[in-house]
């Protein structure tokens, strides 16, 4: 299926499969662009030497075109950007808005450069800074998230700039993806869906408690860092919610230390990047501490299986995903049922709907 995404990054698909922190590694990167889609290694949770290690780990298991993921506002976003350019990645995605310098740095060098955003603002910044493309995640979204529903986010964006947009916040299926391209998307953008095949390294006692979870249990919190944050319902969300100030500040405090000893960021530099993420929010000091080490939460549970000691990110699809496909079967299983979708639409003079050779041919 050819779309302004497919040819702005030279993937088979409009599929991308998000940046998430100690979650989106070498394997399920390279796993998903043989599978024809985009991966994005994340790279806020690696030190500068392991992001290289990694970048060049996927470029020994695919050819394919990949992206890095990065933190536009950490301390060493530069040196990151340099490491992408030397190691001729193809897509830098960021986080947050990049910087004009960043941006003019990366398109020097011939790199795709696609933020994430969560407004029509943020979009139409970054398209007049020069993003080739942006990725609008709506409320429905993993992680870090707004409060505006994808349906009502995606068509003001799209509207709003003439660079490509590619949607995420709720995507799982084949059905979701044509309904973004109805909207004007360029293809979609999934990250629980991604997290839970056999191909993510996220323990699979870890997979098991997103695959039981429904709706329901999928919840938005401030209790990790202050901001909106996606996640699974736990008995730890829970503590966390009715911790009182002192109790949080200590155990903020024990979690920054840990984070600081993995990551080798000195504990000054973790401060900066934890009060960048406040975005003129009123946060506790607690609440700092917990932006600058929150991957320590991730990490808990996603690397170390300890649900109980860790968050657990995820989207609201969390809730209606009952399976650990490949990324091969999973990429392969989307395209079948978009292709499917378009083919039953009918056309508006009732004739037999052109889609099949605009998306390869009928459903495999």
């Amino acid at each position: 299926m050819e779309t302004a995404l497919t040819r702005l990054v030279g993937v088979r698909h409009p599929l991308v499969q998000t940046g998430m922190g100690w979650v989106a590694g070498p394997r399920l990167v390279s796993a998903t662009a043989n599978a024809g889609a985009l991966g994005v290694l994340a790279s806020a949770t690696m030190t500068l030497d392991q992001l290289r290690d990694a970048v060049r780990e996927v470029k020994s298991r695919t050819d394919r075109p990949f992206g890095v993921n990065l933190r536009a506002d950490a301390g060493d976003a530069g040196d990151r950007v340099r490491i992408i350019v030397e190691e001729g990645v193809r897509v830098a995605s960021f986080a947050l808005a990049p910087s004009r310098e960043l941006i003019a740095e990366l398109k020097g060098a011939g790199v795709v450069v696609v933020p994430s955003v969560g407004a029509r603002r943020h979009a139409e910044k970054v398209a007049a800074w020069g993003a080739d493309a942006v990725i609008v995640q709506g409320g429905e979204g993993g992680g870090h998230t707004g409060e505006v529903a994808t349906s009502v986010l995606l068509p003001q964006v799209v509207d709003a700039v003439d660079i490509p947009v590619v949607a995420a916040g709720g995507f799982h299926d084949g059905r979701g993806l044509v309904a973004a391209l109805a909207y004007g998307a360029a293809g979609v953008a999934m990250g629980t869906r991604f997290l839970l095949t056999s191909d993510s390294t996220v323990p699979d006692a870890v997979k098991a408690r997103y695959l039981a979870a429904t709706v329901k249990d999928v919840t938005v919190t401030t209790a990790v860092d202050g901001l909106p944050h996606r996640m699974l319902r736990s008995e730890l969300v829970e503590a966390m919610e009715g911790a009182g100030r002192t109790g949080a500040l200590v155990r903020a405090v024990r979690r920054a230390a840990g984070f600081r000893r993995i990551s080798g960021l000195s504990w000054s530099r973790m401060i900066r990047d934890g009060l960048a993420m406040r975005h003129g929010r009123d946060l506790t000091w607690s609440q700092v501490l917990l932006a600058a080490n929150t991957p320590m939460l991730l990490k808990a549970s996603m690397v170390d299986g300890r649900t109980d000691l860790g968050v657990m990110a995820a989207g609201q699809v969390a809730g209606v995903i009952e399976d650990l496909p490949s990324c091969a079967e999973l990429v392969g299983r989307v395209m079948a049922q978009a292709r499917a979708t378009l083919e039953a639409l009918p056309s508006a003079d009732g004739t037999d709907p052109p889609w099949a050779e605009a998306c390869g041919g009928p459903p495999e």
